[in-house]
């Protein structure tokens, strides 16, 4: 059954950790996605569909929400993105959601690169 999903826009230094995307799942089992504000519509469009990607495909994988946090949150690898790593629990949606947000950028005419250093520069 799919649950009720909840995607807002909030205040970068408002993210559970430092990310401009995030999901998680409360105990009434509303899915919650929040967007770092860019000040771009398009560009916080890009960063809900990887997140809301990446839920369903964790979400099917069985990887849970405890794994992803845990990960996250402690992660002292070499990769920016936490779910780039290869011992990440949930790369394969990860990478998944990263092409998805590709193609979603690319669609609404923004630059990948611009959209890059925006993320970047938070």
């Amino acid at each position: 059954m799919l649950t009720d999903i909840a995607i807002r826009i909030i205040p970068h230094d408002q993210q559970r950790y430092p990310t401009v995307g995030d999901w998680y799942t409360d105990e009434h089992g509303v899915t919650h996605i929040s967007v770092s504000n860019l000040g771009n519509w398009r560009m916080e469009f890009a960063i809900a569909i990887h997140e809301l990607t990446e839920w369903a495909l964790c979400r099917h994988q069985g990887v849970s929400q405890r794994e992803v946090d845990e990960f996250d949150t402690t992660y002292t690898g070499p990769c920016i993105e936490p779910g780039d790593d290869p011992k990440s629990p949930y790369r394969m949606a990860h990478c998944v959601a990263t092409g998805v947000e590709r193609i979603v950028i690319a669609l609404l005419g923004v630059s990948w690169r611009d959209y890059d250093e925006k993320v970047n520069s938070l």
